[in-house]
This record gives structure tokens, sequence and C-alpha cells, in this order.
């Protein structure tokens, strides 16, 4: 009975005749039945209903976000967040010794505030608002505008704050990756001036080149791009713009003390592990949730991302099984890491077998960049952060335009309103579209983190002093230690 009146509600508010929660004022001319049901169709679809179009002249009666799509959104933001915290802060405070484990705590959150802060005033705006091919305009600064409406640029069916909430979780974790490259000897001051810098330098002029309605590469959604390049969730503007400025920042840092001459093991497997397998859980939301809704191509995105990711993992503690002996848990939990990154781009566009395919290479590539690309150029990246993200998202980049297929997402051949040219190069020339992509992505990230670290060494100095270095960073930089020992 109660299911009946359920059924029976529903239709009635779908026809008009019971008001809906999230409908607006009846304009002069009221939907039809059709149009009503149409919108209700691209409900489920995720698509663009009747009053969204360009020469629309009767509004809906479901004009607001839908409570499908928002929930998932919602949810989704937060399991971006879980990533950093407390995810990767256990999985980088795993790697370093006993005595630095606060002190990457203490950045993840330290990051978390400062972006949080510069994405409410003008760093939203800059990626998400029209503007130019490389920067956005100030229309939704201090998030002016930013209600409960969805923005059509973006998604039609979830509410434009819940949209910038999920994204300022891709703003935090970005800056955040690049910490576990100068662990153990970067000053907390000058990872603030750093990344407060960074953000807009690097950061915002990519994500909105990238993801922005009107970006230069944005392939899929801008019939203008320059550059028909496809990032589904992040490779080249999360994992390549961390990873390359990691490597710069690193270098400008130089080694720690007694690099290669100490033993460096990280103080807590068990730390790392719980870290990596919160980043594993949260990356669905990373993934999946960049589908902006509960539809198929969240779920291919889920697909991809589990099968991409165990094989990952599996792939890299075999080589280690069988080059050294030993399957390592930081083998499989580093593997696991590097799987995620590499799928991150192409998760929405490839089907399973491609996700195997994506697997594999990301165990066998950053496994080679983290145990011999490191010891042939003795550069010191404390927790292999370029070895995965730098290397591993330009490894996605590139394969996401050999393996993407429209067949599990027809964004690829452009819907009907958007005429966006990538089914031409899909299946030919796209990789050529990406490749352009990694150069600029690199050039940024590298050019731009050298200027700033200069910048900020010579303002305020980057490294801590060799007796801190020696102490640790915990109780000279935060007065505190992770572990109280008692004797």
């Amino acid at each position: 009975m109660i299911l009946r009146v359920f059924i029976f509600s529903a239709f009635w508010v779908a026809a008009g005749t019971l008001p809906a929660q999230t409908s607006s004022p009846l304009p002069a001319t009221t939907p039809s039945l059709e149009q009503r049901v149409a919108d209700l169709e691209a409900y489920v679809n995720n698509a663009a209903r009747g009053a969204d179009s360009a020469n629309a002249t009767t509004s809906s009666n479901i004009s607001g976000p839908g409570p499908g799509h928002n929930g998932w959104m919602m949810t989704a933001s937060a399991l971006v967040l879980f990533m950093t915290l407390p995810g990767l802060a256990l999985f980088y405070g795993g790697l370093v010794r006993q005595k630095n484990v606060l002190s990457v705590l203490a950045q993840c959150l330290g990051i978390a505030g400062l972006v949080a802060i510069l994405w409410w005033a003008v760093g939203y705006s800059l990626v998400f608002s029209r503007g130019s091919p490389i920067i956005g305009g100030l229309k939704f600064s201090f998030l002016h505008g930013v209600d409960s409406k969805p923005n059509g640029d973006y998604s039609y069916w979830v509410s434009q704050n819940i949209f910038a909430m999920y994204q300022l979780m891709f703003a935090i974790i970005t800056p955040a990756l690049i910490i576990g490259a100068v662990a153990e000897r970067i000053r907390f001051a000058a990872v603030l001036l750093f990344v407060g810098v960074w953000m807009f330098v690097v950061y915002f002029p990519l994500a909105h080149m990238v993801w922005g309605i009107d970006g230069l590469m944005n392939g899929v959604w801008n019939e203008h791009a320059r550059i028909r390049a496809i990032d589904f969730a992040g490779g080249t503007v999360v994992h390549m713009s961390s990873g390359w400025s990691a490597l710069v920042l690193c270098a400008l840092l130089g080694p720690r003390l007694g690099f290669r001459k100490e033993i460096m093991a990280p103080h807590s497997m068990v730390l790392c592990m719980v870290g990596s397998g919160m980043l594993w859980v949260g990356w669905y939301g990373f993934n999946a949730g960049s589908a902006l809704g509960a539809d198929g191509i969240a779920a291919n995105a889920f697909m991809t991302t589990t099968l991409a990711t165990a094989v990952a993992s599996f792939t890299w503690a075999m080589l280690e099984y069988i080059l050294r002996g030993k399957p390592s848990v930081l083998g499989f939990c580093s593997g696991a890491v590097a799987g995620l990154v590499v799928i991150t781009p192409a998760c929405g566009y490839v089907d399973a077998t491609g996700a195997i395919i994506i697997g594999i290479a990301a165990g066998i590539v950053p496994f080679f960049a983290c145990t011999k690309l490191k010891s042939w150029f003795r550069y010191d990246d404390a927790l292999d952060t370029f070895g995965v993200h730098a290397v591993g998202g330009t490894l996605g980049a590139f394969v996401t335009g050999v393996l993407a297929t429209g067949a599990v997402n027809g964004n690829l051949t452009g819907p009907p309103s958007v005429q966006n040219g990538l089914a031409g190069v899909l299946g030919h020339t796209l990789w050529l579209e990406q490749f352009k992509a990694i150069c600029i992505t690199i050039f940024m990230a590298v050019v731009a983190s050298a200027i700033i670290g200069f910048v900020v060494k010579a303002a305020i100095g980057l490294r801590i002093p060799p007796e801190v270095e020696r102490q640790g960073l915990d109780i000279n930089e935060h007065g505190e230690e992770g572990y109280m020992v008692s004797g």
C-alpha cells in the first residue's frame, strides 16, 4: 500500500499536480506532460533537460539539482577529502622516520586549511568561471552566486556549491602530494609559502585549461579547444603537476643528511598500509565522482579503477618477488598507489581490458622509476612522489590517448550539442593531443616550481638547520612528538 502511494505521488509530482520540493515557481508557459517526462528521463540519464537548452522557452518543474546525483557527489567529496585526511597523511607518515611523523601530518593539515581559504577567495572562480583559454574570471570570487542551483557548464543535476566543494578536495590533495619528495628536511613555513604561490601559478591555470568550460585543453566540452586532450580525473592536473614540481623542489633542497649512507627505513609499515588502503577507498570518489553524477560513466570508472589498482599492486610486488626474492608490503602499497595514479586520467574512457593493460604498465614503469631511476641520478625523492605521481601521471595521460574508446563514454564522440572534434582523432591521433598536454604540463610545473622555489629560498629559506634535521622536525617545528615512550 505504501509503495503504491509513493508511486502515485511520484507520478503526479512529475505531472505537476503536486508541488515537488525542488520545483521553481511556474512560468507563464507551463511544461507539457511530454516535457515533464523527458525531464525525468534526463535526470535518470544525467543529461540536459529541455529547459537547459539555449533556445528553451519553457522552464522545468524539476529545475533544481537531482537528489541522487547530489547525494553521490557529497559522498564523493567526503571520499576525496578522506584521501588526504587521513589517507595521504598516514601513508606518508608511516614512510618517514619516527622523529618526523607529525611534520607530515601538520603539513597535510596546513595545506588543507590554506587551500580552502584560497579556493573560497578566488581559486574556484579562476578555475571554473568563464574567462580565457588559460585562466577563468572572477565571477565566483568569494563563492558569490555559488548556491544550490546547478551550474549548467559542468553539471545539470549537481548543486554548484557541492561541485565547488568536490573540486576543492582535488585542490587540497594536489599540493599535499608534493611534500612526499621533500619530507624530513623542509621548513613548515616554506611549505605554506610555496604552496600558496604555486596554486596561483600552476594549479589554477592548469585546472582551468583542462577542465574549464572554455579551457585550452578541454577536448571534451570546449569545441574551440586548441588542444583536444582528455583527462577524466586529473592525470595532468593533479599527478603530473605535483610530481614534476616535487622533483624540482627536492633538487633545490638537496638530499637529507646521511642520504645513501644511513638506513632511512619507514618507521611504521602498518601506518603506511592503512594509509594506502584509505587512499584506495577514497579514490573511488576521486575517479567515479568525476563523472559528476551516479551514472553509467561513474560505474565504468569504478570498475576500471578497481581492476587497474589491484593488478598494479600485484605486479609491483611480483616484480620484487622475482628480482629480490621477497614481495614486500611496501611493494604492494606502492603498486596500488601507482595503479590509482595511472588509471586516473583514463578511468572514465577505457574498458575493462584497457584497465588491465594500464594496471600492468603501472606496476612496471613506476617500479623501475622508483628503484632504478632514483639511484642512477641520485636525487632524494624521499617518498617516491616523482617516481609514482610524475612518471605514473605522465604514463597515464599518454596511454589514455591510446586506449580511450567511445564505447564506454559517448562524450568522446561528441553529444549533439557539442561537436568537440574528438571523433576524428579517437583511435588515431588522440595520443598526439595527449602528448601536447603532457609537454605543457611539464613545462608549467618545472619552470614555475623552480622560480617559486628560488624566491621562497631567498625570502625565508627552504631547509631546516642541520641540527634540527638530526633531532627531528616534530619536536622542533611543532613542539610535539608522535610517540611518547615511557621509561
